[in-house]
């Protein structure tokens, strides 16, 4: 049950918006008043609406899903950090991909070739291991978030 101290003040929080921004160490690839937002954070999922409290997370591999205008955008990400405050939110993404634009098909052959090449060697370092778990790790996020918004969209994958 959602409680309001006035009338106004109810108006006064369903017609703010959240000014959001998704940064890569590439570019920044969205940036819009939108909605609300869930993110996929360590803790689990957080969803932030207008007048959220101020909120600092690490983002962690997964589905951003957030509205704007009686539309919903789905992305992927392999990570990073969030920030919230006085409704403006900020993505540190160390990847992000829209959902529509994911080729399926290359993701699933980049999770096919870095288990292979977890396979081929006997004996992986540390660090070789973690970065192909990583990779695999990615691609998946990136498969299971493509097919979920071709099969929402009724789009054929072969």
């Amino acid at each position: 049950m959602f409680l309001c101290r006035s009338v106004n003040f109810c108006v006064y929080l369903f017609m703010q918006k959240i000014k959001f921004k998704i940064v890569t160490p590439e570019k920044t690839l969205f940036e819009q008043e939108i909605d609300q937002v869930t993110l996929p954070v360590s803790d689990g999922q957080v969803t932030i609406l207008p007048g959220h409290r101020s909120y600092i997370a690490s983002l962690k591999p997964g589905e951003i899903m957030f509205k704007a205008d009686d539309k919903e955008i789905a992305m992927a990400t392999s990570g990073g950090f969030i920030e919230f405050n006085n409704n403006e939110l900020v993505v540190l993404a160390d990847t992000a991909e829209v959902a529509s634009e994911i080729d399926l098909q290359r993701a699933e052959e980049a999770v096919k070739r870095a288990q292979d090449l977890k396979n081929e060697k006997v004996s992986l370092s540390e660090q070789e291991y973690a970065r192909v778990a990583a990779a695999i790790e990615r691609e998946a996020v990136r498969i299971r978030v493509a097919k979920k918004h071709h099969n929402k969209h009724n789009i054929k994958i072969d």
